[in-house]
């Protein structure tokens, strides 16, 4: 990955950022810390990612073929499931950053995830669970089945909000914000954590795809519930080497009596001297690992929180930094809304992508077929390289020309991949126009049947959506966390996730509604019969909200700033390298350029 950099370190420097161990006394840099400990942190993550996929990439054919369910029924309890995983992180975050730590709120979190992995596996085993096997007039799933395959999902999805906020940001900590160095190993370190997704992901679009509808979904599920266990056992194995960051109270209240507090003085003018709002010294937040932050302009109202009065309780006087925090969290609600549809085009990967491809030929040769589940082995397979590529070569090219050691900053990351999915989108119902043309020239647009046609005519929209996530997915991931307050990163990080909770659950309302607007006599743009279907105009449809959804996301990334501790500690490095920093300043914080 990177050069250890623990190498050189004197035995008496302590992490400068108020980590400690588990018992709570501070850290060696030259002890904990690190690519050591990420090294555990990264390899479980390979392992977590094959049991989490192994059991989403095929799960919308086991609701059609398994529980028999419709296209549209099957692909919103997908959406709506996923949405939930990525929605509960905001409670695992508000638990690990206000009252367990992180470490503890990921082991607990681990063993109810592997409960529901559990539950999920007896589910598509044991008989009196699981449905009998049909092609026609098949019964329906019983309550019993159901509530059994659904309860072990959703269990999955609560653990999720637990593991998910806390394991990449656990890798984080263990890089020092205050060491230049050890900052500049963390911007690498989001695009490793990625290729360690992608390598677990790939695992289980191919491997696992291939053994749930080849062998069985017994041993299909069985696998990724075994590999749930060795991750968890990897985590442990590290904890000798882990930094901790201790619990700072809960940021909902934090930010909510900031704005209590604002709100009751409204009527109070602010100091023209910011030196003259309530602050705390420099040495208590130093003495946390914290930067203390100066007032500035933006969201000024939130100010009058600083201005001193009595009577100062918590809730009518708080510090500079603490209302600074609060504008920091608000300033990020506009970049997380526009994500929510990026999101919602990322859903269609194991949802209507994979059902077009059960509609074409699967052979691979006389004697091989190519489960449709396994269609997103590609997007992962383009993400893969291009990460890799990216870090190796395109940060590199583009330092020389940006002067910005990121290559490019992370909302021009982001806002790449944005412009990458409208395309993928485009090239998803161009495609979709020639499968059904096809299908109606054979007749199978009325049967239902195979449409002559290689699967293969829908690699380009799945290398496309990959090579869109190499930027967006680790860019979204690396902006929120970055840009969050100190004492909030887990929120931060859960912000990140919380987009594609409800870009799924737009998904969801949005299939359904389109499935009802366009359904009659018959006919409709989303019906169990693909062929008969138009997702075409469903494609282009999306493409068109991608679209208008660039636009704000251009607006909302040109007026933001970025953190002036960001830049500070960025140019600390350049410096070394011989780069300057191009900033520039607005309202009392830097924009990294």
């Amino acid at each position: 990955m990177a050069e250890s950099i623990e190498s050189g370190e004197g035995e008496g420097d302590y992490a400068k950022d108020g980590s400690v161990d588990l018992k709570g006394s501070p850290v060696l840099r030259s002890k904990r810390g690190g690519w050591t400990a990420c090294s555990f942190v990264v390899v479980y993550e390979v392992f977590e990612r094959m049991a989490y996929y192994g059991i989403s990439s095929n799960l919308v054919l086991y609701l059609t073929k398994k529980l028999h369910q419709g296209t549209v029924d099957a692909s919103n309890n997908v959406t709506n499931w996923v949405g939930t995983v990525f929605l509960t992180p905001v409670l695992g975050a508000y638990i690990a950053d206000a009252l367990l730590g992180r470490y503890w709120t990921f082991l607990f979190s681990s063993a109810i995830y592997l409960s529901g992995m559990c539950l999920l596996t007896l589910a598509v085993t044991v008989s009196p669970l699981k449905p009998e096997s049909c092609n026609v007039n098949c019964k329906p799933a019983s309550t019993l089945q159901l509530a059994v395959f659904f309860g072990g999902l959703y269990i999955i999805a609560l653990a999720n909000g637990g593991t998910k906020p806390n394991i990449s940001t656990i890798g984080a900590d263990q890089f020092d914000e205050f060491d230049p160095k050890e900052k500049m190993h963390k911007l690498s370190f989001f695009n490793w954590w990625m290729f360690s997704i992608f390598v677990g992901t790939l695992f289980a679009h191919t491997f696992l795809v291939y053994i749930q509808d080849n062998v069985g979904w017994s041993v299909g599920y069985g696998i990724p519930t075994l590999g749930l266990l060795i991750s968890v056992l990897i985590f442990l194995a590290g904890t000798p080497y882990y930094r901790h960051k201790l619990p700072q109270g809960s940021p909902f209240t934090r930010m909510a009596r900031v704005i209590v507090a604002a709100t009751r003085k409204w009527r109070l003018p602010i100091p023209d001297d910011p030196k003259q709002l309530h602050e705390l010294d420099l040495e208590v937040y130093s003495n946390k690992g914290k930067f203390r932050i100066d007032s500035t302009d933006s969201l000024r109202f939130l100010n009058k929180a600083a201005v001193k009065c009595s009577p100062n309780t918590p809730w009518t006087l708080c510090p500079v930094t603490q209302v600074e925090e609060t504008k920091r969290i608000l300033r990020l609600l506009p970049i997380l809304a526009a994500i929510f549809i990026p999101c919602t085009m990322i859903a269609q990967i194991n949802t209507l992508f994979v059902k077009q491809g059960t509609t074409l030929d699967l052979h691979m040769g006389p004697h091989f077929q190519i489960p449709p589940g396994s269609l997103g082995a590609f997007v992962t397979v383009s993400m893969l390289v291009t990460v890799v590529l990216y870090d190796c070569y395109f940060v590199k090219i583009m330092r020389v020309w940006t002067k910005n050691p990121r290559g490019i900053t992370m909302l021009q990351r982001m806002g790449t991949g944005l412009a990458l999915q409208i395309a993928s989108m485009s090239v998803a119902s161009l495609t979709e126009v020639r499968r059904l043309s096809i299908a109606r020239s054979h007749g199978v647009d009325k049967t239902g049947g195979q449409v002559p046609v290689t699967i293969f005519i829908l690699l380009p929209q799945f290398v496309m959506m990959g090579i869109a996530d190499a930027f967006l997915v680790v860019g979204n991931i690396e902006f929120f966390y970055d840009q969050a307050p100190e004492s909030m990163k887990s929120l931060g990080t859960a912000f990140s996730l919380t987009a594609y909770g409800i870009g799924n659950f737009l998904s969801s309302f949005l299939l359904k509604l389109v499935a009802d607007v366009t359904s009659k006599n018959g006919k409709g743009w989303i019906l169990n019969n693909l062929n008969a279907s138009r997702l075409d105009c469903y494609y282009a449809l999306l493409t068109v909200l991608g679209v208008f959804n660039f636009i704000f996301f251009s607006y909302v990334t040109n007026i933001y700033s970025y953190n002036r501790e960001l830049c500070e500690t960025m140019d600390a490095t350049r410096e070394e390298q011989g780069v300057m920093c191009d900033q520039k300043e607005a309202n009392g914080q830097v924009q990294c350029i």
